[in-house]
């Protein structure tokens, strides 16, 4: 409210930003409301003045006038960041290839060289990998399927589907049949049911392991598949069924059409239950480590007599130490640290472990007695949550044998994350630290120790094959590489790093993308590299993006979604499978169609196929994207070389320098000759000196200095 008064002077309040100290809400009292300060006034034309407002009007005002600012500061950053976003190079955004349309929600996938697995509601199925046609569902749950793992074995695939229930089986895939192994973790008693979390099959199906849980304990279970007995079987089959139920067992292989899912179905694949497999053989039983408590023994040398072969040494299980020490240190301890320690404790979780199958290398040897093919494992590497240690167990063992670590790899910090590499010749172990220790497994030494920036800690990590910049594009080295290894790390905080090491020289880090500080809907939330491409990932945003990062610039190339796609829900967790033999991958939809109707059967998911050959500038480096041997030979690739080829050229290149100069070259052979003749009259005085001693102590003097 203003009341013009043309004849006295008019004051107006000075812009917020330029008023000194911050405003303050008045109390709901009159007698407290803060009086206007003049110096927030300047005179302006005295013909229009305007009265000051009374309260509570002026306090209103100066809120509004507040709001007003904030919001025109708003719309300033907005301009700015618009303005930023519209100079930068927008994406090219490539649709799907195909579409897989479901009637349920799909939970799970996985993908092998010809075949798509998709786990959902009362089982899985599958699907043709070219042409997206389904050929066969087993569906004979009355529960979903939430995880599922697919080892490709050639012309056979081993799947193992995990319900919500916690129960996991094995299933047997070959040409036109679908076996049912062995229900891994079912029980007659469901009070004592226990729960798988997930498991590992060898890389080339000879082993098995699986995390279980149960009645508060929690433990790994290892078996050993017996895949050639498996084959024989299925060549030759020998039904277990009497001949009565075989019209019945014709009746379940043939699937009829109980929804839309099954218009494109192959009847020729059928579930073939009336075949009974040979069981895998259960060889081992793996626990935690115990929390380290006072020792029993009386004397060091009980300590030592505990320790057989040196198995379990470095695992801190057998020691010395008593519990009135470690009831001191507590103590102490708990002195130290009282303030951080006051409050309610958090009941400890269970243990949980992380496990891989190593091939025999220079660290682990297989025995000379046992007889396998060239890529049989022969050693199971655990590490447990809140553990420092990587423990060894050697494959070549039964169940009466006892469970004891052959090895164990100490960490400075407990063990965060982990990940050995697709041909099982490198492995990274990451403590919570931040420090990233990197294994020649191959070679039998490690490659060096790298720390991630202050702050960053390891959530990930996703190996990449190791490839080369050949003018410009990256390129795969066509023979073998050793001890070259590059992964991504992807850390807590959302940044991503490439590590980089090699046997001649430490491990390098490097950012790929920084953390997000204003735009957190750009968050990374997973990774997954691309083996068709080099140096390619694909990066998964928060906010339903999907990226092409090439590593070696670092740069994102292109995008990937599916035509009318809008945000999902957040937070985002994309469900999605890379094949590791094909340049394509497979994405869930999230945002269903037809979401507005109430009525289940008519809501439609899918899954989207995306092929980047369908990408004109990535179909060239898919198809052409190997080095030949010939080109690595030039000096612009030493470092993938082996290092005899690498001294042999050396060598090559000394010599060729003293051709050119040939003072120099004669030079340098007179010299060898003098060190050569030097070295041989040396030879000769310590041989004469030698057989001195000999004859002297034959006749029985003494030797000098004695």
């Amino acid at each position: 409210m203003s009341f013009p008064r043309g004849c006295q002077t008019q004051k107006i309040s000075l812009p917020i930003g330029t008023r000194k100290g911050l405003l303050e809400v008045p109390l709901p009292t009159e007698k407290d409301w803060p009086k206007d300060d003049e110096e927030d006034h300047v005179l302006v034309d005295p013909e229009e003045e305007l009265d000051s407002l009374p309260q509570p009007y002026r306090m209103i005002n100066k809120l509004v006038n507040l709001l007003f600012d904030q919001a025109w500061e708003i719309i300033e950053e907005r301009n700015v960041l618009r303005k930023a976003e519209s100079s930068q190079i927008q994406l090219t955004v490539y649709p799907p290839l195909g579409e897989i349309q479901l009637n349920k929600m799909p939970n799970c996938i996985a993908v092998s060289q010809d075949y798509v697995f998709i786990g959902g509601a009362k089982g899985f199925s599958i699907y043709n990998l070219y042409n997206a046609k389904r050929i066969y569902a087993w569906e004979k749950l009355k529960v979903d399927i939430t995880s599922i793992w697919v080892t490709d074995l050639g012309n056979e695939i081993l799947i193992a589907p995990l319900d919500e229930t916690g129960i996991i089986r094995l299933f047997y895939f070959y040409k036109d049949g679908l076996y049912l192994v062995k229900v891994i973790n079912e029980g007659d008693d469901t009070s004592k049911q226990t729960t798988c979390i997930k498991m590992e099959i060898s890389q080339g199906g000879d082993f098995a392991a699986f995390l279980l849980q149960g009645a508060g304990d929690v433990w790994l279970d290892v078996y050993k598949l017996p895949k050639e007995t498996w084959l024989n079987e299925v060549e030759h089959p020998q039904l277990t069924s009497n001949p009565k139920k075989k019209v019945r067992q014709l009746q379940l292989n043939t699937l009829g059409p109980t929804s839309a899912d099954h218009l494109e179905t192959d009847i020729n694949v059928c579930f073939k239950g009336d075949i009974k497999l040979t069981l895998p053989v259960y060889t081992m039983k793996i626990k935690p480590p115990k929390p380290v408590t006072g020792t029993t023994f009386k004397s060091p040398l009980e300590v030592f007599a505990k320790i057989e072969d040196c198995y379990g040494l470095g695992s801190g299980q057998n020691h010395f130490i008593k519990d009135s020490q470690w009831a001191r240190q507590a103590e102490i301890f708990n002195a130290s640290y009282r303030k951080r320690l006051d409050g309610e404790w958090e009941e400890e979780p269970l243990s949980m472990a992380t496990f891989y199958f190593l091939l025999p290398s220079c660290l682990f040897a297989m025995p000379t007695e046992v007889k396998g093919p060239s890529g049989m494992p022969c050693v199971l590497g655990v590490h447990w949550s809140r553990s420092h240690n990587f423990f060894l167990y050697s494959l070549n063992r039964t169940l009466k044998d006892k469970a004891d670590p052959e090895g164990v790899w100490p960490c400075a910090a407990p063990i965060v994350a982990s990940q050995l590499s697709c041909s099982s010749s490198y492995l990274v172990l990451a403590c919570e630290d931040g420090v990233l220790t990197l294994w020649d497994l191959a070679k039998g030494f490690p490659l060096g120790v790298a720390a991630l920036p202050q702050g960053c800690f390891c959530q990930s990590i996703h190996f990449l094959k190791y490839f080369l910049v050949h003018k410009g594009q990256n390129m795969y080295p066509e023979g073998p590489v050793k001890s070259q290894m590059k992964c991504v790390v992807l850390c807590t905080d959302a940044s991503l790093h490439l590590v980089e090491a090699s046997g001649t020289q430490g491990p390098t880090i490097s950012v790929l993308v920084e953390r997000p500080v204003k735009h957190l809907e750009k968050t990374i939330c997973a990774v997954a590299p691309v083996p068709a491409l080099p140096g390619m990932v694909l990066t998964f945003s928060k906010n339903g993006s999907v990226c092409l990062m090439d590593v070696a610039k670092p740069e994102t190339i292109c995008a990937f979604a599916p035509s009318g796609a809008f945000p999902p829900e957040a937070p985002w967790e994309p469900v999605f499978a890379v094949s590791r033999h094909h340049p394509c991958f497979l994405l869930r939809g999230d945002c269903s169609q037809n979401s507005e109707s109430t009525d289940d059967a008519e809501i439609q998911y899918s899954v989207f196929y995306f092929n980047f050959e369908a990408c004109p500038f990535l179909e060239n480096i898919s198809k052409n994207c190997t080095i030949p041997q010939r080109d690595l030979d030039d000096m612009a690739f030493p470092q993938a070389l082996p290092l005899e080829k690498r001294c042999e050229r050396f060598l090559q290149k000394s010599y060729r320098k003293l051709e050119k100069n040939p003072e120099k070259e004669q030079e340098h052979w007179t010299r060898l000759q003098r060190y050569s003749l030097l070295q041989r009259e040396n030879f000769k005085k310590e041989a004469a000196a030698t057989l001195g001693s000999e004859k002297v102590s034959a006749a029985g003097q003494p030797l000098p200095g004695h």
